[in-house]
């Protein structure tokens, strides 16, 4: 899902997906992990035991188990079974602790300090310690630094212990949504060893590294000394790399594999046929979005931006390429259920008149460009680029398809060419969506847009402990995505995957797709 900045030479870093808007995080919160959370009773009880194995469309050779590089689900959904995190989001959207007990803030909130929990252990047997979260989160730090988290914690000023279990980060300017970026996916606690993070694969979740073969699969042992007693079921787990999302269905339909993501939505009638198999449809922010790059001719005028946007019909990918497993987009990344939501905004929709008139403004009458497309953004990215180049050229665009292959996407398309097909999984608050993919520093800037007056906003909004000039100010700043802004988001997709029905679950959760990266932790086999 995905959504601003500079890369380094390390990799085409990291990708997105998200979580559903909840409140921001208070002066003080203190939560226990989702794992100890009473059971939603909509399963059977869990059961230990068993291998559990999946498939997903995602997965490249060039992964790496250092959590700044993660790029795709596949290391994302490992990364989450292999590591524990400050904090972590329940299955309900709210913000609870998972290695940190509490925390709480200035009144400013320019200072954040955190508790970490007593007792946890790391898979060689050191004990989490302040030092640890210290030396993990300077990891991601830096003038040198080129993990994808960088643009997250650029405004820590300073770190530091304040004894074995209590950590304090003072930061340049306030933030009241400080807590929520602490539960990122590339920001696990990793060990920390000659005062450096561990980036090997030991970690403190739930399963201990065995093999990984990157871009194929990666297999993991249950960790014995885990600190939650209810949660890491499986013996064993294993995450295949399946790009085809027809040899998914088979693998899954054929028994290889117990789950699957990313269903193919023009065959998902034929799936919930299968009484075998039960097909998860869950809301939240991911959106599917084509970023036009405004520092490249044509896209950078403006009019060229409004006329590709208003040529789309947004409705017919809904109901085409979603198949209704959606909602509509407005060419702005704040989805509906977010509390900063401009209700007041029009809803976009197509209108070849008005596309035909800013290319005429832009001084453009027969537009040629190409869209790099592949299945690898997500699931009929190469379909919609169809639609799209059909209904285009009634007003003069002309769109040349380049269809991309799926390795190596998000290394060699994604915030390189022009134009292109991308997903996001959204973030839970504004100033964190905004932050990582639409401020003008951001290293995930997908249309390298500089836009002034939203990077003013964004900074005042960030600071403003006033929720209702925060909505003024929000408001505006999707008014200014969606006029000027080089992102196409045509519609908020559903993460519709697919499980056999042995495999045992509560609610899933939104923030992020597969149960939030942690199905390895949360879900059972019923029949072992």
């Amino acid at each position: 899902m995905v959504k601003g900045y500079s890369f380094s030479s390390l990799t085409a870093l990291s990708r997105r997906r998200f979580l559903q808007s909840a409140a921001g995080a208070g002066a003080l919160a203190v939560g226990s992990a989702a794992g100890l959370l009473p059971s939603l009773a909509e399963t059977a009880t869990p059961k230990k035991g068993g291998h559990f194995k999946i498939g997903v469309g995602s997965g490249s050779a060039s992964d790496s188990l250092n959590p700044a590089t993660y790029t795709d689900s596949f290391m994302m959904i490992f990364g989450h079974a292999l590591h524990g995190y400050l904090v972590e989001m329940d299955r309900d959207g709210n913000l609870v602790g998972e290695l940190a007990e509490s925390w709480e803030s200035s009144k400013d909130a320019k200072t954040w300090t955190f508790k970490l929990r007593e007792g946890v252990e790391f898979h060689n047997g050191k004990k989490l310690d302040a030092d640890d979260v210290v030396a993990s989160l300077n990891h991601h730090r830096g003038e040198q630094s080129g993990s994808g988290a960088k643009d997250i914690v650029k405004g820590i000023e300073e770190i530091h212990a304040d004894g074995p279990r209590t950590v304090v980060l003072s930061l340049k300017g306030a933030n009241a949504d400080f807590p929520y970026l602490m539960e990122h996916y590339q920001l696990p606690i990793m060990p920390a060893k000659d005062g450096k993070a561990d980036i090997s694969g030991v970690g403190c979740g739930g399963y201990v590294l065995d093999k990984i073969d990157f871009g194929v699969k990666a297999t993991a042992k249950r960790f014995a000394n885990y600190w939650k007693p209810n949660a890491a079921w499986f013996d064993s787990f294993e995450v295949l790399a399946i790009h085809d999302v027809g040899a998914r269905t088979n693998a899954l339909t054929t028994g290889q594999i117990q789950a699957m993501d990313r269903c193919d939505l023009k065959t998902i009638n034929l799936l919930k046929r299968n009484k075998s198999l039960e097909i998860t449809s869950i809301s939240g922010t991911q959106q599917y979005v084509m970023p036009m790059r405004c520092d490249v001719s044509p896209f950078d005028n403006v009019d060229v931006r409004l006329a590709v946007k208003y040529a789309l019909n947004r409705k017919q990918l809904l109901d085409t390429l979603l198949n209704g497993y959606g909602q509509l987009g407005n060419d702005h990344p704040i989805a509906s259920t977010n509390r900063f939501f401009a209700k007041g905004l029009p809803q976009r929709e197509q209108d070849l008149d008005k596309a035909r008139f800013h290319l005429k403004k832009a001084g453009v009458t027969n537009l040629k460009v190409q869209l790099s497309a592949s299945d690898a953004a997500f699931t009929g990215a190469v379909d919609a680029a169809a639609l799209y180049q059909q209904d285009a050229a009634k007003v003069g665009i002309n769109v040349d398809i380049v269809r991309e292959p799926a390795d190596g996407y998000w290394d060699s398309v994604w915030l390189k060419k022009p134009w292109y097909t991308s997903f996001t999984g959204g973030r839970p608050t504004a100033d964190w969506m905004f932050s990582v993919f639409y401020a003008a520093d951001a290293s995930w800037n997908e249309g390298h847009w500089k836009n002034p007056r939203f990077n003013e906003l964004l900074i005042a909004a960030r600071g403003e402990l006033d929720d209702s000039k925060r909505l003024e100010m929000y408001t505006e700043m999707q008014s200014l995505c969606r006029e000027d802004s080089g992102s196409v988001i045509p519609v908020f997709a559903n993460y519709v995957n697919a499980l056999s029905t042995n495999v045992g679950h509560n609610k899933i959760g939104s923030n992020w797709d597969l149960d939030s990266f942690r199905c390895a932790e949360r879900w059972w086999l019923t029949n072992v």
